[in-house]
């Protein structure tokens, strides 16, 4: 049974439908957040988030939006306001990989338009219609308010079969500082969290690949990341506690990003 706290924290979370996605709606839930999520499908996978988020205790909501369709946006986060009342902390995790690994030299305008539109230009709308949300509805002595954008070591490491992916994540920094500054002076802490080779749906076909490559020395802990490391860094960004860093990158990798001699 789910509490129905007036004064509760509220989460939202794009692509919270399964993978790392669920794993930040858990966690959060866990936390004491109300949790909203939104994904571009709507069946058995996001009824199990919510089934999920209500037995922590507390209120679940589905929204079916696409990031692309930045026209949608402003009506899937009415839906989730007239829900809530209010987003305290919101958290980019939608976002979608190559369509197809190859040669740059061979990739197509169709699916750099594709990919850029979800991971950046898609996340960015979003998170320009939620921060004018949090600075119109800011509440004295309420919970902690953040935005936090799950990007990737994609962000600074180059993958070459992979180029329209790297080149949407390695905006999302910037993306971060931007509204860092801007939402400073409101006390809206913005953060960055870069995820390394997390276990996923997204990563199941490559899996074999990667686990002769941990083998190797490839991430110095030479495990898999879990969802579950990337959500207990969300948590611990989201709680307010580190608020006076914000515009920072907690990257989340087993020290696969540390360059080393």
């Amino acid at each position: 049974m789910f509490r129905n706290d007036a004064h509760a924290a509220t989460a939202l979370v794009t692509g919270g439908r399964r993978g790392i996605g669920r794993a930040i709606a858990l966690e959060l839930a866990t936390r004491g957040y109300d949790v909203a999520f939104t994904d571009a499908a709507g069946d058995s996978e996001a009824q199990a988030t919510v089934e999920q988020i209500e037995a922590c205790g507390r209120r679940a909501l589905f929204v079916e939006s696409r990031l692309e369709d930045v026209a949608s946006h402003g009506r899937a986060l009415d839906q989730i306001i007239a829900w809530a009342g209010a987003v305290d902390c919101f958290v980019n995790n939608a976002g979608i990989g190559s369509p197809v690994r190859g040669d740059l030299l061979d990739l197509t305008p169709e699916a750099f338009d594709a990919v850029l539109g979800v991971n950046l230009r898609g996340t960015f709308f979003m998170t320009q219609a939620v921060a004018r949300h949090m600075l119109a509805t800011a509440r004295e002595g309420g919970p902690a308010r953040s935005i936090i954008s799950v990007s990737s070591v994609s962000a600074r490491m180059a993958s070459p079969e992979r180029a329209e992916y790297c080149l949407s994540k390695s905006a999302l920094p910037m993306l971060t500082r931007l509204f860092a500054l801007r939402l400073a002076a409101s006390g809206i802490g913005v953060f960055e969290v870069r995820p390394g080779i997390i276990r996923t749906p997204m990563t199941a076909a490559v899996a074999q690949r990667y686990e002769a490559r941990f083998e190797q020395g490839l991430v110095p802990m030479r495990r898999w990341g879990e969802a579950s490391d990337v959500a207990a860094a969300v948590g611990v960004l989201a709680d307010g506690s580190l608020r006076f860093a914000t515009g920072s990158v907690l990257n989340v990798d087993g020290g696969l990003s540390i360059s080393a001699l």
